[in-house]
């Protein structure tokens, strides 16, 4: 996904309120922007580190793209990228394990009240019910992990797809890692206790479990290269 404007990069000064972070700009301007990551972003909140930054849709005038991690590198923090990213790659087949199947349907309704993020199908094999789990963290480089906090509705939708799985369906959760200086990848138990409990349940159910990484640059971020998932 190739970003349709350059980057403008900025300094962080800080991150607050969740989605709110406080920039300042070359000319020496300091503005708040919007912060489309609602986790704890560890690692990537470091008054004095860069960031790259695109023109906003609302109230405020920029959005936070890519993130300095603390060792250097390059990490995108838009969560909302990460269904973008899949469906791209879905498109063009960069993810071995998902293709053959000729449409992609996004966001779905199935399970207790929830929309899957896409559904698969082709009139040769089963449905696949594919979620997205966006990946920033990273502690301890060259390990990827999530989640970076509790999150009760990303265990709902393992649970989801585990019921997928037991109608005779194919169901997928795939990590997409913002990032490309991981090499393997890891749940973070220590942070969410009760999703890495659902994770082993749901895979123990015969859901399947994908991790890729990206690749980030100033020009564009893409689904690259399949990470190993740690035990």
């Amino acid at each position: 996904m190739q970003f349709s404007q350059p980057l403008t990069q900025a300094i962080l000064l800080r991150r607050y309120k969740r989605f709110l972070a406080d920039m300042r700009f070359a000319d020496g301007r300091e503005e708040t922007v919007h912060c489309p990551n609602p986790g704890q972003m560890l690692g990537l909140t470091e008054p004095g580190s860069r960031t790259w930054l695109k023109p906003g849709k609302g109230k405020l005038n920029w959005g936070w793209v890519i993130a300095q991690a603390d060792n250097g590198s390059m990490v995108g923090v838009d969560t909302g990228l990460a269904n973008k990213l899949a469906a791209e790659a879905l498109v063009h087949d960069v993810i071995p394990e998902l293709t053959g199947y000729n449409l992609h349907r996004p966001e779905v309704k199935y399970g207790a009240n929830s929309r899957v993020d896409f559904l698969l199908t082709a009139s040769d094999r089963s449905p696949c019910y594919l979620e997205i789990k966006n990946v920033h963290l990273s502690r301890q480089p060259p390990l990827a992990e999530f989640p970076d906090c509790v999150t009760e509705r990303g265990a709902r939708h393992l649970r989801e797809l585990s019921a997928m799985v037991a109608a005779g369906h194919r169901a997928v959760m795939l990590f997409v890692v913002q990032r490309d200086d991981c090499s393997h990848f890891r749940i973070a138990a220590d942070c969410d206790p009760g999703y890495a409990a659902a994770f082993i349940e749901a895979r123990n159910a015969g859901v399947e479990a994908l991790c890729y990484a990206c690749s980030v640059t100033e020009a564009g971020i893409a689904i690259a290269r399949r990470l190993p998932i740690d035990p």
